[in-house]
């Protein structure tokens, strides 16, 4: 058992059950480890099912130190077949359910000869290389050639964890994958216990004595925390699988959580939510969301459904390299008139933060250059990556690979990925918050630089309807010069794990299409 502090995910289960046995957790998908729990159990149960499944893993031969790819069909069970992986010593790698078969192999290659721990409907659909795997196990379905339930395995009887070391690779989780292959990030129990600190803090005024309700995605370091925030009060934790309005809707009329957590992209879909039957958001008195800035629509409409006192939206910045960064948070009058590109302070006590040029050195408030941060809470590398790991730090510094400036008042405004900027804007996710703002029935926009001489604005709307022309041209008063304006159902455009749009696989797409700017 380690001696200083970490945040283990292995362990998490158990603290929480030694604390609060009995409060329940409705989930909107019963557990393809044990459909035969339904959709309400409690954390005691829970924390029954990493120790089962960690028993199981012992006896199949998983051993301290070993790496563990979980590449399963999205459930809440990733994130307890991971708990038992780390639990035993082992290193689990998570994979998010959408990636594809081809990318799964190419991650799988990178670990040198992981475990596999996936299920039968994930393996057969996603045609992942299970070559590339030292053995595959199946924590669902049937077996195939090739493959062994792990149901097959006896319990073995535990005498306590086994969990690494607080500075010894614990977690490893894959970024966004927005612009190729996504990177494998490693991090330490050390560091995510850093990002805990002052999360932990903030979720004893906010979280208390709410019912929390979770719909993020389940291979992102994030979603650990706020599991792990959600159990720590004893109140019914909601976790969901399925973040469509329609699933969204009716589970949260049913249970009315009083705190909500999911991706910004989701949080847009939500918006109809607004004024839907049972008003399944009249209840929320917390939103709070991790990973990019949020649309002011977005913020202004959810805020507006709340019937509670004083709603207020919490808004996180970060990355899976870093854990959250920076923060604030808006209420219903605040949100009025915000700025979208305004991102917050950095997180007190945890964060330092400075924007730099190209010449490495930090500029004044108001010049806009590099963003970059100074922390406990960074992971240690990209496994198999280490120089990529290192192209993105300026000594001591983190380069976060966004662009922004400071505030006079010491507030980050981050205006575009390092990537994805465009000469001839000034941001283009300001244009895209501007759009947004004038056209509510957009669902999507992105503007892409990269396709010609003017950027192209990529539109999706709701229910895929016809953009009205003449709308279109209102919206687009005051902006910088744009290309005709690209129509797409919502479900074309390529997406990661978190729902953000990967732009330079749409930018390829597009070309393919023949759209010039």
């Amino acid at each position: 058992m380690p001696t200083t502090k970490g945040f283990y995910i292995g362990l998490m289960f158990d603290h929480a059950a030694a604390r609060h046995r009995s409060a329940p957790v409705v989930l909107d998908t019963p557990l393809q480890l044990s459909p035969e729990d339904g959709t309400s159990v409690t954390v005691g149960r829970l924390s029954e099912l990493v120790r089962e499944v960690a028993g199981r893993l012992v006896t199949a031969g998983v051993r301290p130190g070993d790496r563990v790819a979980v590449y399963k069909t999205n459930n809440f069970d990733i994130a307890l077949v991971s708990a038992a992986v780390q639990r035993v010593g082992a290193v689990p790698a998570l994979f998010s359910p959408m990636l594809t078969g081809e990318t799964a192999s190419g991650l799988l290659a990178r670990l040198d000869s992981p475990w596999l721990l996936t299920d039968a409907e994930k393996y057969t659909a996603s045609g992942v290389d299970g070559t590339a795997a030292r053995r595959i196990l199946l924590v669902a379905g049937d077996e195939l050639p090739g493959t062994e339930s792990l149901s097959r395995h006896p319990v073995a009887s535990l005498r306590g964890a086994s969990v690494p070391a607080p500075d010894a690779p614990a977690f490893i989780s894959h970024t966004s994958g927005t612009t190729g292959l996504p990177k494998l990030v490693v991090q330490t129990p050390d560091a995510l216990y850093q990002r805990l600190r002052l999360q932990r803090l903030v979720a004893s005024w906010v979280w208390r004595r709410e019912t929390v309700a979770l719909c993020v995605s389940f291979v992102h370091a994030r979603f650990y925390s706020a599991l792990d925030l959600g159990m720590s009060f004893g109140n019914p934790l909601l976790v969901a699988v399925d973040g469509s309005p329609e699933n969204i809707g009716p589970f949260f009329a049913r249970h009315r959580p009083g705190a909500v957590e999911t991706q910004p992209n989701t949080f847009i879909d939500w918006e109809t939510l607004a004024e839907a039957d049972g008003r399944p958001l009249s209840s929320v008195r917390y939103y709070s969301a991790t990973f990019d800035a949020m649309h002011p629509r977005t913020i202004q409409n959810l805020l507006g459904a709340s019937v509670r006192r004083s709603p207020k939206f919490i808004q996180l910045y970060g990355q899976t390299e870093t854990g959250p960064v920076a923060g604030r948070f808006y209420t219903a009058r605040g949100a009025v008139g915000m700025d979208g590109r305004c991102v917050g302070w950095p997180l007190p006590g945890v964060i330092r933060m400075r924007v730099t040029g190209d010449d490495g050195r930090a500029v004044r408030a108001g010049t806009v250059g590099h963003i970059e941060v100074r922390s406990r809470t960074r992971a240690v590398t990209y496994l198999k990556e280490d120089a990529r790991f290192a192209e993105q730090q300026n000594g001591s510094w983190w380069r976060m690979g966004d662009l922004g400036f400071m505030d006079r008042w010491g507030r980050l405004h981050m205006l575009d990925r390092e990537i994805d900027s465009i000469d001839s804007v000034g941001s283009n996710l300001e244009i895209e918050d501007t759009l947004m703002e004038r056209l509510p029935e957009l669902r999507e926009v992105v503007v892409l630089g990269g396709l010609g001489a003017r950027p192209v604005p990529v539109v999706c709307t709701r229910g895929d309807e016809p953009l009205d022309a003449e709308r279109w041209q209102l919206a687009l008063s005051g902006l910088p010069e744009l290309a005709g304006v690209v129509e797409l159902p919502f479900d074309r455009v390529p997406r990661t794990s978190t729902w953000k749009v990967r732009r330079p696989d749409l930018i390829r797409m597009l070309e393919k299409d023949g759209i010039r700017g």
